[in-house]
């Protein structure tokens, strides 16, 4: 009888990613980010948060963008998708440093800030 290796496509595994490593230069994604973390001015988004002597901390608008606009850009409008792809996309875990926000949290600041993210957004085009 023959003798074969076990399949083990069901098998579960465990492999440490270095969320770093995974936005290569010359991509989409690293250009986001770059753009993001030094190019835009995002201190028109202080005012909207009054939480720094009560209340939970808020995600910091820069993730919060950067999610976003990555899930624009791979035609993910719905929050909900966001918010799995936070969960379940390397990419998506890697650009926000594997915050997962609620899909509440996507959508409030969508709805809070459009205005905001809208001119970002053409920045970010234009650059």
């Amino acid at each position: 009888m023959a003798n074969y290796k076990p399949d083990l496509s069901c098998q579960s595994k465990f492999i440490p990613i270095d969320f770093s490593s995974q936005i290569l230069p010359g991509t989409f994604e690293y250009a986001l980010s770059h753009i993001v973390d030094n190019k835009l001015d995002l201190t028109s988004f202080d005012k909207w948060y009054n939480n720094d002597k009560k209340g939970a901390a808020a995600y910091p608008p820069s993730v919060m963008l950067k999610i976003i606009l990555l899930g624009y850009a791979h035609g993910l409008v719905s929050s909900r998708k966001i918010a799995t792809a936070c969960e379940t996309n390397i990419l998506f875990m890697s650009l926000s440093g594997d915050v997962q926000p609620h899909y509440t949290s996507v959508a409030s600041f969508v709805a809070r800030m459009s205005e905001q993210i809208a001119h970002l957004f053409t920045q970010v085009l234009m650059i």
